[in-house]
């Protein structure tokens, strides 16, 4: 959120007995002197007890809790700058294992050289994904000698707002496929009929943020198959995973949305969604080094030795790369199919239990990631959603 300049300059009055608490501490200007850091903390503890509980936030899907031991571990690494790849090799070794891993949950070809990058959540990843798909369209058409103005990208309207941000900042035409009542995902059809010479890439949402649902990753790329010879070159798909890239390889493990399909070209994930993570950790990946462009990847040398670097953020910390690792290690696919079930189960029993009440109609109900979207049934006349959500907020 953007923060505006405060006019007035408010102070904080403790309420304690003790002497280093019985003055007042300005709100929006720098103290003139220091206090005790058990002053400090107790202060800003008591603040920070209005936020909400974060374990009782229903409205969103980010982790809350880890182990004692990733969070020791994460503590441990707080320090440890991850773009100083000289200064911490091992940290760096263990960003490139979750790659590795990553590439082979979501079936990279073997025969490949599928590449990838940590983020600090999907946001970035996006970001990163969409630029690569821009930059590779335009490279084709410039080395065609076609114009290479007016670039497109044909999504849904049930993407994340991130994507609406990636084609205002990055200059690219948003096609903006309409849900419908009883639909609310992508129609092959619609794609196949919105894109065009000028499109960098379909984008395929893999758990919406409205519903919980799947695009239909294979249909739309059966769809587009046919519009390779007419094109002159494949249409690249990319998957926003965010929320489903660590929930369909264990829960729906036959179901093809990844690499499998020739024309998805990259995927990104949030590792602080149902990868178990503390906010925030993304992923972006490819198929195959030849789609991420080599004018994207910037060397730098001033912390030492030769670095790539492919990101739209410099420093920060270890300390998720290596939170993500240890649950890689700790759970393995075991850990995480069994926690997944029990997640989809108590969205499946919570669904039928609310639409049991005779109030809700139920959109998404757990079947797909573990969320559940439901509505209220037209004959309800006496509140709305807004009523009870606020209810809830009063419990």
């Amino acid at each position: 959120m953007v923060k505006s300049w405060q006019e007035e300059d408010g102070v904080l009055q403790p309420a304690f007995a003790s002497r280093s608490m019985d003055c007042s501490v300005p709100k929006y200007r720098l103290p003139d002197k220091e206090m005790d850091a058990r002053t400090a903390y107790q202060l800003i503890h008591d603040e920070l007890m209005l936020d909400g509980n974060a374990r009782l936030n229903l409205a969103t899907f980010v982790t809350t809790w880890m182990e004692p031991e990733a969070e020791r571990l994460m503590a441990e690494t707080f320090d440890k700058n991850m773009i100083d790849k000289d200064e911490y090799p091992q940290t760096a070794e263990i960003e490139s294992r979750c790659v590795n891993m990553l590439a082979r949950l979501f079936h990279a070809p073997q025969q490949g050289k599928a590449v990838g990058v940590s983020a600090i959540g999907s946001s970035e990843a996006v970001m990163l994904a969409g630029m690569a798909l821009k930059w590779r369209w335009r490279q084709e058409r410039e080395k065609a000698g076609q114009s290479a103005q007016r670039p497109n990208l044909v999504l849904g309207r049930n993407v994340q707002v991130v994507w609406e941000k990636f084609c205002r900042y990055w200059e690219v035409e948003p096609r903006y496929l309409p849900m419908k009542e009883g639909r609310y995902t992508l129609s092959p059809e619609a794609v196949v009929a919105a894109v065009d010479a000028h499109t960098i890439g379909v984008v395929a949402v893999l758990g919406t943020t409205f519903t919980g649902e799947y695009d239909p990753v294979a249909a739309i790329h059966e769809a587009l198959v046919p519009l390779t010879e007419k094109l002159g070159r494949p249409v690249p798909i990319h998957v926003d995973a965010a929320s489903g890239g660590f929930v369909a390889p264990f829960l729906q493990p036959d179901l093809a949305w990844d690499f499998r399909l020739p024309q998805v070209v990259s995927i990104n994930c949030s590792g602080h969604k149902y990868g178990l993570v503390y906010p925030g950790v993304g992923w972006a990946l490819w198929r195959d080094r030849d789609f991420l462009p080599d004018e994207l990847i910037f060397h730098v040398n001033y912390l030492g030795g030769d670095m790539p670097t492919f990101t739209l953020n410099f420093s920060r910390p270890g300390n998720q790369i290596v939170g993500q690792y240890y649950n890689f290690l700790r759970l393995g696919r075991e850990g995480y199919t069994r926690i997944l079930k029990n997640l989809q189960d108590t969205a499946l029993w919570l669904a039928k239990a609310l639409e049991g009440m005779g109030i809700f109609q139920v959109i998404g109900g757990g079947d797909t990631i573990p969320v559940i979207a439901l509505r209220l049934r037209q004959d309800v006349r006496h509140y709305d959603v807004f009523a009870i959500s606020d209810a809830l907020r009063r419990r």
